[in-house]
């Protein structure tokens, strides 16, 4: 008895050791970033390295090396602070993580790094005398600087986005379109008591049903009380060549007046505090009160993309974790180069025309083609497997805030905040390549191509398409078997979550997509053709439910103000079932659907626990 007692404790005291021994050797290896680092250290806490990227190669190199540190994951430690980024973070195949060993870019405990597309505007001074066309109002207020990148759209104040001069400083006050000349490509606007000058640069900005134009001004000649205006190319030709949506007209049926537009970039416009200017390598701004210049935290973006995942069909990014991180200050050029004139929600047109004879193969009924591009996007990822974002956040961008492009699944994006994005905030899926017309349904032969079991839950969309109007919070394209819960959307331009796409009944892609107790309230806030939750084409299987659509805004220059609604299922929308749904009235469209659509119990008769729980669960409020 008594040797049994001696051996006991010895197993004991083996097992516990073989079992710290295990935990040792699976323990995850940690690479640390910080500011003040240095790419050649090693990467340890007290010797951190100095950016995203050189940790990745270190990363990628201990697994290439099968590194025993490696087993239980990778967790690279990014310190608080700024790390501006003079190129993209290039995430490729070789940096993935497993199942058991997944790759951690996170925040250190309690601190916020902000990897920043952006470049410090310094150096201010006041501008001595009148600059040439300046207005009167300005002079003696102005403000200069170096301006360091050579070409931008957006300048942040403290975090706090200025104003590129326009010539109409509030929305609800823009002027009207007189008339439109489609052959010669001119647009007709008022000339006023106060012709606008036209200078180098000038670009209009036009609202066109549910869409926004950005046209860069080739010429302006004035014809009595009215200003000719003609556009460069090759925004210019698709402009007058495409019917949807083009500038609108009232003829005295609508009661609302023609496209509301504004004038931009002109120093002849520069007469609020807010506004700036730049020409000639130089800054012009004019502070608001309370902004002390010589010490304001000035930024103009240089990046279009910050981070970009990238793998390939048959070797994905996979096991990709980003925690607590801040993406900032990202560009987005090609309105400035080729102007901008989408389709709709954002997806921009690359050529378009109305049918003389219409009808094609798939549509007998279709009297126009078109074909389109996708916007930029801060972050980009594309054929991967579990690469998620938890709460990180996505502010001061000037076009797409997050993409999941193509050929991604089982990824996760839950409780982000998504804040000042001038397009959409967070999208997924193939919309149209710009070699597939836009109108046909879209069924590629390997499924891998379809991003698909993806969760979207628990983020907030707020003060998003503050750019392009006609953008949304939260849009997916062609997905299936996607989830997105348990969001809030909120300060919106146009429709808040919106899923689908090619206006077709055809059989595609898409099925068994769950839109759920989602919290999407004021919206609408420059366009109409709404909808809180928008539709579009066939989508077997898919299930809208206890979501709360509130509060719409009512812009004085919707073409039609009375074409706005709560839910919207535009053309094709078929087989979908939308059921417990709370909204203040039945203002619902169904536009052209297609069948086995089933609509039950939506409105504001629904049980108040739909409306008590949508939205943001508590642990993410």
């Amino acid at each position: 008895m008594r040797r049994r007692l001696l051996i006991f404790p010895l197993k004991v005291g083996m097992l516990l050791m073989l079992l710290l021994l295990g935990i040792a050797t699976a323990r995850s290896a940690d690479i640390w970033v910080a500011p003040g680092g240095n790419d050649e250290a090693a990467g340890t806490k007290d010797a951190p390295m100095a950016t995203l990227s050189a940790a990745l190669r270190k990363a990628r190199e201990l697994r290439r090396l099968k590194d025993p540190s490696v087993a239980g994951g990778i967790h690279i430690i990014i310190r608080g602070g700024e790390y501006r980024l003079i190129e993209p973070v290039f995430v490729r195949p070789e940096d993935s993580g497993t199942d058991g060993s997944p790759t951690m870019i996170e925040a250190a405990s309690g601190e916020k790094p902000v990897l920043s597309g952006g470049r410090a505007v310094t150096g201010w001074q006041p501008v001595r005398g009148r600059l040439a066309g300046l207005p009167a109002a300005a002079v003696g207020k102005l403000w200069m600087a170096d301006a360091p990148v050579e070409s931008f759209r957006q300048l942040w104040v403290n975090g706090v986005k200025a104003v590129r001069a326009r010539e109409t400083d509030e929305d609800d006050k823009m002027l009207r379109i007189l008339s439109v000349d489609t052959g010669r490509q001119i647009l007709w606007i008022p000339a006023g008591s106060k012709s606008p000058v036209f200078s180098e640069g000038m670009e209009m900005l036009i609202h066109q049903w549910w869409a926004t134009a950005v046209l860069r001004i080739a010429s302006m000649t004035r014809v009595g009380d009215s200003i000719a205006v003609r556009f460069r190319q090759p925004e210019s030709r698709i402009e007058f060549e495409h019917p949807w949506p083009a500038p609108y007209l009232d003829k005295g049926h609508k009661q609302n007046g023609n496209s509301a537009y504004y004038l931009v970039n002109s120093i002849h416009f520069l007469d609020h505090p807010g506004e700036w200017y730049a020409v000639g390598g130089k800054i012009y701004y004019w502070p608001r009160a309370g902004e002390d210049l010589t010490s304001a935290h000035v930024v103009v973006p240089a990046l279009t993309t910050l981070v970009q995942v990238q793998g390939t069909i048959d070797r994905p990014v996979a096991n990709l974790v980003f925690k607590g991180l801040e993406f900032s200050y990202a560009t987005w050029l090609r309105p400035s180069e080729l102007g901008h004139v989408p389709l709709q929600a954002g997806m921009y047109l690359l050529d378009a025309y109305k049918l003389k004879v219409p009808g094609t193969p798939g549509k007998a009924g279709l009297e126009n083609q078109a074909w389109i591009g996708r916007p930029a996007s801060a972050i980009e990822v594309s054929y991967a497997a579990g690469v998620d974002f938890f709460r990180c956040r996505f502010t001061h961008l000037a076009s797409t805030g997050l993409d999941y492009t193509r050929g991604t699944r089982a990824d996760t994006v839950r409780g982000c905040v998504f804040n000042d994005v001038g397009g959409t905030a967070l999208q997924l899926g193939v919309y149209s390549d710009p070699a597939f017309e836009t109108h046909l349904p879209y069924a590629p032969t390997d499924d891998r191509e379809v991003c698909h079991n993806e969760v979207i839950e628990d983020n907030l969309v707020t003060d998003c398409t503050n750019e392009d109007w006609g953008c949304v919070g939260i849009s997916a394209g062609y997905v299936h078997d996607v989830k997105i819960r348990h969001n809030e959307v909120r300060e919106v331009s146009y429709s808040g979550i919106c899923v689908g796409w090619g206006w077709t009944k055809e059989i595609n892609c898409m099925r068994n997509n769950t839109i759920e107790a989602n919290f999407v309230h004021h919206y609408a806030k420059h366009m109409y053709d709404v909808g809180g939750i928008y539709t579009l084409s066939a989508q077997p299987g898919t299930v809208i439910t206890r979501n709360v659509i509130d509060s719409i805004y009512h812009p004085v220059y919707a073409h039609d103000p009375e074409h706005w609604f709560w839910f919207y299922f535009d053309e094709g929308s078929s087989y979908i079932t939308i059921t417990n749904n709370w909204c203040p009235g039945e203002k619902f469209m169904r536009n052209t659907n297609g069948p086995g659509n089933s609509w039950e119990n939506n409105g504001p008769a629904v049980d108040a626990a739909i409306k008590k729980n949508a939205g943001l669960e508590p642990a993410y409020q």
